[in-house]
This record gives C-alpha cells, sequence and structure tokens, in this order.
C-alpha cells in the first residue's frame, strides 16, 4: 500500500464518525483560524486553495466574505470531503467552491482543477498532522505563483505551557493524530524568511499557536 492510499485510509477511519461533530468541537481549541481568514489577500479573480480543507468550514467562511475570488480545497479524507461537498451544496455554492482528494505531496491542479498555480494557498491545523511535513511545505511553495501568498496557522509546541496543560494537550491531540513539534514553526519561519524578507509570524492566544503568512519569492 502507498503512504499515499495508506494516509487516505487512516484519516477516513480517525473522522468517519467525527466528521459530523468535528465543527461543533473544534471550534474550541483550533484558535486564531478566522484570523488567518481575514489576513488573507483576496483581490477579485484570485485563485485560493486550503490545503488540508475537512469540512470545507474555512472555504465556506471565505465564500461568504470574499464573494470574487475562486476557491478551492483539497483532502486526503474521502470520509472529510463527502461532508464538506454536502455542506458547500447545503449552502448553494458549489459554483464557487470546487473539491477535490489528493495528498498534498502528490497533488497535481491542473488534473484537479485546472488550474496551473493559485495566488494563494493556506494550511490550517493541518501540517502537524502529516510526518512529512517539510514535503507538503515545499508543495504549498510550488503550488503558488511566483509573489503569491502561502500562510500557516497551526499549534506551537506548547513549550511555554505550564507542564500539567502541556501534558494533558499533548495527550489529547495524539489521539487525533495531532503531534505539535518545535522544528515545524521553526523550519517553517526559516522557508519563510528565506522567500519573503517581510514574512509575518506572530503567535496566537498567549504561544498556544502560531500564524505565518509569507510571499513565494518572485
Amino acid at each position: 500500500m502507498s503512504r499515499a492510499v495508506d494516509a487516505g485510509h487512516r484519516m477516513d477511519a480517525m473522522y468517519r464518525h467525527q466528521r459530523h461533530i468535528y465543527d461543533a468541537t473544534r471550534k474550541f481549541y483550533l484558535l486564531g483560524r478566522d484570523g488567518l481568514l481575514d489576513e488573507l489577500p483576496a483581490q477579485p479573480g484570485a485563485l485560493i486553495c486550503e490545503l488540508g480543507c475537512g469540512t470545507a468550514r474555512n472555504l465556506i467562511r471565505l465564500a461568504r466574505r470574499r464573494t470574487e475570488v475562486r476557491l478551492y480545497g483539497i483532502d486526503v479524507s474521502a470520509a472529510m470531503l463527502a461532508t464538506a461537498t454536502a455542506a458547500v451544496r447545503r449552502c448553494e455554492l458549489d459554483r464557487r467552491i470546487q473539491l477535490h482528494c489528493s495528498p498534498i505531496e502528490t497533488f497535481d491542479p491542473t488534473a484537479a482543477f485546472g488550474v496551473a498555480a493559485f495566488d494563494t494557498v493556506y494550511f490550517s491545523y493541518v501540517l502537524s498532522m502529516i510526518p512529512d511535513w517539510r514535503r507538503a511545505a515545499l508543495r504549498a511553495l510550488e503550488l503558488v505563483r511566483p509573489g503569491g501568498i502561502v500562510a500557516v496557522v497551526d499549534f506551537a509546541d506548547q513549550s511555554r505551557a505550564s507542564a500539567l496543560r502541556r501534558r494533558a494537550l499533548l495527550a489529547w491531540l495524539a489521539l487525533f493524530g495531532v503531534h505539535p513539534r518545535p522544528e515545524i514553526a521553526r523550519d517553517l519561519v526559516s522557508l519563510a524568511t528565506a522567500q519573503d524578507a517581510a514574512a509575518r509570524h506572530e503567535w496566537v492566544a498567549g504561544f498556544y499557536a502560531y500564524r505565518l503568512m509569507f510571499r513565494r519569492a518572485a
């Protein structure tokens, strides 16, 4: 079994039932998502892609607030995309949001959507779930046009939290395949600053999470 197929099966097994309550429960601890979405550049006609879109909650929010952009989302879990597709149709946004099942690392936007590159790609609490997160981050750079935006919001490693809170949170997140690690934020910042001297990195909720936004070098 290929790594991509195995990842899809694992995510399907994990979220087959959770997907029905995912948005209602995650809003309590996936902090900073809306702040990132509100900061994304969204000129009329811009192409924006969420890598690891889950239930499409973020894409639907963007579609409602940014009516002149074209939105795309991919996810490795067919089960999550079934929920996402139903949500998009229920909101009557299926003409504005396109979805596709694919791992990030091998995603082909031309085959999936007829798009060569995006103006903006973003990760929302996804990289800490991917074992080879560096490969996914580098693929994001390839998917955005030169001068385009890459944005990330994700868990910090909790090293600045109390020992009790850190142990409790990391144990809880591990149940869902989420593993915040110090090298993720550190190496992402290095990658970002190598591309963009004006890269923006900020902490969310007292070092609980971080947001990062930068431009791909032209």
